[in-house]
């Protein structure tokens, strides 16, 4: 039988409790931010911990397999808000290698809808990733070394904005024609319809780490004399009439994500400052947020490693030209995340090689912050 207090000295009691909790505004309470829900249009995401888009190398002409329902399940089972696939490819020519996954034609939609489905059932937000690698097509999967894969042995030319290969061993890409150019436009436009009918909720495109919208981007890369060369406004051509190609066939009501290399790492190249103008651009075109990465387009260039060493274009992205940004690049532990986003440095925090060591870190960050999320089912007899 359960003890019942005279109401005063319930009243009382409750009342010292209540002094004893901690209130807003003392510095030892910290409300964490890793664990409050994020609005982007008309899609709701139930933390701020996303899957970065990691190539798999685990396809046969572009289809998605298994692996790919377990590997992309699984992060959304420990709780991540929004799984992105790997970068999927719009044409076969604008593959990294033989083995990425594709959405350049709608027999491929299928078995990625599966993969939406199943991501979407255990309440984190499928995206997809949609990009071309230009100069940086045609390789080997890393496990059997990631050299060029010449033409003769199975491999194809690529293309690039200028016949400048990315390395010393590269091919030299074929320069893309104006047609060219135009049917790039067209096979994201594509792209964006094939990842609708696949269940996908939010977009990126890749134009970052030295792929073709980024070699574009790049005077490193871009040699070309005509609208697409030159000026920053040239350069930046073909990345905004991509946004502009994908936002008339992807809903309003969903998001839209742009992946950046802030910068190349080297003198003279693309760098923060050509970043933030193209960010103020992209929020023209009916981008949501733009996805601070670096480097990647130059294969020696000098990249300062570290625990968060690209949070601060993160910062200054979402800062100068007022759009939403997400933090990218070692960053490992729960509180390193939630300072991230306390601190103003970024509104999502994107992370890759700790959510492959451990799919249910989301699980583990919440516990370590205190934060009360709700576990699967099948799970709950482990979360205390």
């Amino acid at each position: 039988m359960a003890l019942r207090l005279p109401v005063a000295q319930a009243v009382t009691t409750l009342s010292k409790r209540r002094r004893r909790l901690p209130k807003v505004g003392r510095k030892r309470f910290i409300v964490n931010m890793l664990f409050t829900p994020l609005t982007i249009r008309g899609i709701t995401l139930r933390n701020r911990i996303c899957v970065s888009p990691m190539c798999q190398y685990s396809c046969k002409d572009g289809f998605a397999t298994d692996w790919h329902l377990v590997h992309l399940g699984s992060r959304a089972v420990g709780g991540a808000a929004l799984v992105f696939t790997e970068a999927t490819a719009v044409t076969p020519l604008g593959r990294i290698s033989a083995c990425d996954l594709g959405i350049w034609k709608d027999e491929q939609v299928p078995p990625l809808e599966r993969v939406a489905r199943f991501v979407a059932s255990q309440g984190a937000v499928p995206g997809m990733q949609i990009a071309h690698a230009g100069r940086k097509a045609s390789v080997a999967t890393p496990w059997e070394g990631g050299a060029p894969v010449a033409e003769a042995s199975g491999g194809w030319k690529p293309v690039g904005p200028s016949p400048l290969p990315f390395a010393q061993d590269h091919a030299v890409p074929e320069e893309l024609s104006r047609q060219g150019v135009s049917k790039v436009v067209e096979a994201f436009a594509a792209a964006a319809r094939r990842a609708l009918a696949a269940g996908f909720q939010v977009l990126e495109i890749h134009s970052a780490h030295g792929y073709l919208l980024h070699e574009f981007l790049s005077p490193l890369s871009n040699r070309r004399t005509d609208e697409y060369g030159g000026s920053l406004e040239n350069r930046t051509r073909l990345a905004r009439e991509v946004v502009a190609a994908v936002r008339k066939e992807w809903p309003e009501r969903l998001p839209l994500f742009v992946r950046v290399s802030a910068t190349d790492w080297i003198d003279g190249g693309w760098d923060i400052e050509q970043s933030i103008e193209l960010a103020r651009e992209m929020k023209e075109e009916g981008v949501d947020l733009i996805d601070c990465s670096s480097g990647g387009n130059v294969a020696k260039a000098d990249i300062p490693f570290g625990p968060g060493y690209q949070t601060g274009f993160a910062e200054r992205i979402r800062r100068e030209a007022g759009i939403s940004t997400g933090a990218v690049g070692m960053i490992t532990s729960a509180q390193q995340a939630d300072h991230v986003l306390r601190t103003g440095q970024s509104d999502l925090v994107i992370m890759a090689r700790q959510l492959l060591r451990d799919p249910y870190w989301p699980l583990r960050a919440a516990f370590e912050l205190k934060a009360v999320v709700p576990w699967p089912d099948q799970y709950i007899r482990a979360r205390i």
